[in-house]
């Protein structure tokens, strides 16, 4: 829309002789599909004899690696456990008590309880942690290797004893 609005203030609106060519003179034409580039970038690797990329299974995993692929998992898990919650609550008949309630006359034991808390309470706790870790990293700090090492542990001791905390709650 602003390329749209720039154009046209820049070249004049004129009503009498419209100039369609003006709105599209900053489009690229399509040379190729996707399928053709695809195709072209296969074509050379096998023609220069290239071997096809190492996947995940040669890297010698690390904490900093870990850290990253559940920072993303629990990002995902929390977003996708608020929606549900979310939806359930305008779909399901009933109010937040009465299933309250029904989860009360389950009748479960105090372990499977604390068991319940800790997995709510240490996704958040390390996904909160993590992504305050995150922003300093944005800042610019805290990106040498044995800072990455040391804040990742801290963030994990940080995550457990308040996780622990929250269960104890």
């Amino acid at each position: 829309m602003a390329l749209l609005l720039r154009t046209l203030t820049r070249q004049g609106v004129c009503i009498s002789r419209p100039h369609y060519n003006v709105l599209f003179r900053h489009a690229a034409p399509m040379g190729t599909t996707a399928k053709e580039e695809m195709d072209k970038f296969w074509a050379k690797n096998t023609k220069l004899n290239r071997p096809v990329s190492p996947h995940v299974t040669i890297y010698k995993w690390s904490v900093p690696m870990m850290m990253s692929i559940t920072h993303r998992g629990t990002g995902i898990a929390l977003s996708a456990a608020v929606s549900a919650f979310a939806v359930a609550a305008l779909v399901l008949p009933g109010s937040y008590t009465h299933y309250l309630d029904l989860i009360h006359s389950l009748s479960v034991g105090p372990y499977l309880i604390g068991l319940a808390k800790f997995g709510i309470a240490m996704p958040l706790s390390y996904h909160s942690f993590n992504g305050v870790r995150h922003l300093y990293w944005d800042i610019g700090k805290g990106l040498k290797m044995p800072e990455v090492y040391r804040t990742g542990y801290t963030v994990l001791g940080l995550s457990l004893l308040t996780s622990i905390a929250l269960v104890l709650m």
